[in-house]
């Protein structure tokens, strides 16, 4: 990293969204139920009905409670605990009943407590996390505002059922409770008792809340902490705490606004600001956070007298001059521009920095595909912050990487940002037919290696039934070590897996990713002063790839005993922004004749593998053929040619979708969509944690396509004869085709009798 580059980070986290339950058994143990219906119908029929099967002392005994406290709840002169309660329902194996009332001490007044997440308590716990606090029973908000004091006793009133008192505490209007419940609430929510100002920490469960539940809490915490300068573009709130102006960012990442947060050191305490950019950002949070105080008049007010055009420059795309200038003289003239509003002279000439705004203006008219799909789509995903300036940390840190569900993604840091792990070449280690595998990583950050060093070992191979390990050579060289270290890691692993080859075995090597190792030779080549090529590799990157590939392929050894070796080489090709026309992709897809086109979409569906099937080829089809009809079946690429070509019918029929609907369709090409979404999602996708779906055999492929070739046959027969779709797919037989995946190799005959069902459509 250096000062004045730019870092991409998320511009939205789309993550689940829950109903977040409060579980009042967990958070008010130690209260007392105060519901009649739950003490009548409930604690005291359970223990009567209970009674009668033993004596009260040996139910005593059994809910490891006092005698006299169980008389006491029995006859009713107590309250019991809502603790005692979930023993004795568990006790009797009975459902739990939901408390909504329930009391503190015996002479304290009845609280309702909230049973869900709702906007209200959102919006409550924003105001309190702002201007709130509480010691043991006395909870205040502090406000000099009557409007907004007035919203929150509504607030303590519908949900909790208390009215609070006002009063001035040092000259500010103050609403004040008293209740050892809701002061609890509070705790559990995550708002400290002592030093609420440096200590408070979002509350953890409303970051998994749905984009409503957020913007309460964020407006409301606006109103306490916020503020919006007139004739500025930028809302701001501020906080003491780190952890909590850190959970402030991510869910402004939730709701898609950009952000920037930054330390202020003082002598006294350091402080920490989050501002809101540009106009659309601040529009942004005002339209999801516009709640009935006083305060969002202003800010609406500052709204409109902001500059569009100041506002909006602080979403920026980093383009290279050099790269607008070969666009746009390949591709358009200035006068195209100018009919966009786009006055290129200002970026080319004077550096001004361009807008994603103004990106977007320009894209349609480069005439490159590529630049409009990052425009429109990418642009909707990432945004580019500022390096301002860096520090390093000396000493041992704990680094925690949390992985998103099925993306093989990563989202981690004060304020989120992407990381990537990959897994696919971690299957082919288990499951090819090599007998040692080789893998490099070159250029890999250094907890993937550690990753693989300590898993590996406690994975089994299937072949042997003993730990991967023992078949396996890592090669670590991560991204801190030299580049000339780079350069080296891909040669060696290739040099090893020679060896290995020529003592007559069987080896695959698994390079991640040759990409960083030619940025290698780009950087080794630049300070050796020679010539540079395209996008600045060396001239000689094609020859260098090249060279590396052609290593591998079957051999005949030398010696006595005529033994034969074989090399295979998987290379991993990490392309900047999926770009597969620059030079390093190019350069590999010229000598390796096979493509696996690994697809972000695919992955954002949860396919996996995410492999797309109609950009991904291999130009070895007429050389296997023979093969595959020997050990799969006779017909395999028949069968295999048919699958693509409903698959590629599939994308031209979804365009069609896309604009008016399925139902427009005749019922020829619904079927058509139908059969499709069987390959998609019962063919090609595989669970790489299922045992009978992580590998598939040759045999096991040939029998599952058949089947589900002829079910297109024969449907498509009836189709057109007149039947419906639901007399031709079954639910019954649906669910077989689904489940047929998991059928184990060892019982193959039980594609037989899917086959006799299908012919029978």
């Amino acid at each position: 990293f250096k000062k004045g580059e730019y870092i991409a980070l998320p511009r939205i986290l789309p993550l689940q969204e829950m109903v977040v339950e409060f579980d009042a058994y967990h958070i008010f143990s130690k209260f007392r139920v105060a519901e009649e219906r739950l003490l009548a119908k409930g604690v005291r029929d359970i223990i009567d009905t209970t009674r009668q099967v033993g004596s009260l002392k040996r139910l005593a005994k059994d809910l490891m409670t006092d005698y006299d406290v169980l008389t006491g709840y029995r006859l009713g002169r107590n309250k019991p605990t809502l603790d005692f309660v979930k023993r004795l329902y568990d006790f009797r194996k009975e459902p739990l009943p939901r408390p909504s009332v329930i009391k503190g001490e015996r002479e304290s007044t009845a609280v309702k407590i909230p049973q869900t997440l709702t906007n209200e308590v959102a919006e409550f716990l924003g105001l309190m996390f702002s201007e709130g606090s509480y010691k043991k029973d006395s909870i205040h908000f502090y406000n000099n505002c009557p409007k907004t004091q007035k919203r929150f006793a509504k607030l303590c009133r519908d949900i909790f059922g208390l009215e609070p008192k006002k009063e001035i505490v040092n000259t500010v209007e103050t609403a004040t409770l008293f209740s050892t419940v809701l002061a609890r609430f509070l705790q559990y929510a995550g708002l400290p008792e002592y030093q609420k100002s440096l200590k408070a920490v979002l509350p953890e469960f409303l970051l998994a809340a749905d984009k409503d539940k957020i913007g309460k809490f964020l407006g409301a915490y606006f109103v306490g902490d916020g503020c919006a300068a007139k004739g500025s573009s930028c809302a701001e709130m501020y906080s003491s705490s780190k952890e909590l102006s850190i959970g402030l960012v991510y869910l402004l990442q939730r709701l898609g606004i950009l952000f920037s947060l930054k330390a202020r050191k003082t002598k006294a305490a350091v402080s920490y600001r989050v501002s809101i950019y540009g106009y659309d950002n601040v529009k942004s949070f005002y339209q999801q956070t516009c709640l009935p105080y006083p305060k969002f008049r202003d800010l609406k007010q500052a709204l409109g007298s902001f500059s569009d055009k100041l506002g909006s420059r602080y979403d920026i795309v980093p383009i290279a001059i050099d790269f607008l200038r070969e666009k746009i003289v390949a591709n358009c003239s200035y006068g195209a521009l100018k009919k966009r509003g786009v006055e290129i002279h200002n970026y080319i000439s004077q550096g001004e920095r361009i807008t994603r705004k103004m990106f977007q203006r320009m894209a349609p008219v480069l005439n490159s595909a590529a630049v409009e799909k990052f425009a429109f789509n990418h642009l909707s995903h990432i945004f580019f912050d500022e390096i301002k300036s860096m520090e390093f940390i000396k000493g041992e840190t704990d680094v925690y990487d949390l992985e998103v569900k099925n993306t093989h993604n990563f989202i981690g840091g004060n304020a989120p940002c992407f990381f990537h792990n990959t897994v696919v070449q971690h299957q082919f280690a288990k499951w090819s037919d090599a007998d040692v595998i080789i893998f490099v990583g070159c250029g890999e950050r250094g907890n993937e290696m550690t990753d693989l060093l300590l898993e590996f070992p406690e994975l089994n191979d299937p072949k042997t039934g003993r730990p991967l390990m023992e078949r396996t050579v890592l090669i670590a060289n991560t991204s801190n070590m030299p580049v000339a270290a780079r350069e080296a890691s891909v040669y060696t692993g290739i040099t090893i897996a020679e060896y290995f080859r020529d003592m007559g075995y069987s080896v695959a090597i698994l390079a991640d990713s040759t990409s960083r190792w030619a940025e290698a030779l780009r950087e080794i080549s630049g300070r050796l002063e020679e010539m540079p090529g395209d996008e600045g590799y060396p001239a000689y990157l094609g020859s260098r790839t090249a060279a590396f590939y052609e290593r591998a392929g079957a051999v005949k050894c030398l010696g006595s005993d005529e033994r034969g070796g074989c090399l295979t080489v998987v290379g991993a090709v990490s392309p900047p922004g999926g770009d597969l026309s620059e030079p390093v992709t190019q350069n590999t897809l010229r000598v390796t004749k096979v493509f696996w086109a690994l697809d972000s979409s695919l992955a954002y569906k949860r396919h996996f593998p995410a492999i797309n099937w109609l950009t991904s080829y291999s130009l070895y089809e007429d050389n296997l053929q023979a093969f595959l009809n020997e050990r799969a079946g006779e017909g395999f690429g028949a069968l295999r040619a048919k699958a693509l070509e409903i698959l590629q019918k599939e994308a031209e029929l979804m365009e069609i979708v896309r604009l008016v609907g399925v139902e427009a369709l005749s019922p020829k090409d619904q079927f058509w969509l139908e059969v499709a979404k069987i390959i998609r999602e019962d063919f090609l996708h595989q669970h790489a944690f299922t045992e009978h779906d992580s590998y598939t055999s040759l045999k096991k492929q040939y029998m599952m396509l058949r089947v589900i070739m002829t079910l297109f046959g024969e449907g498509e027969r009836a189709v057109e004869s007149g039947k419906s779709m639901s007399d031709i797919l079954t639910g019954d037989f649906k669910d077989k085709i689904a489940r047929m995946k998991l059928i184990p190799e060892e019982n193959l005959e039980r594609f037989d009798t899917l086959q006799k069902q299908a012919e029978q459509i």
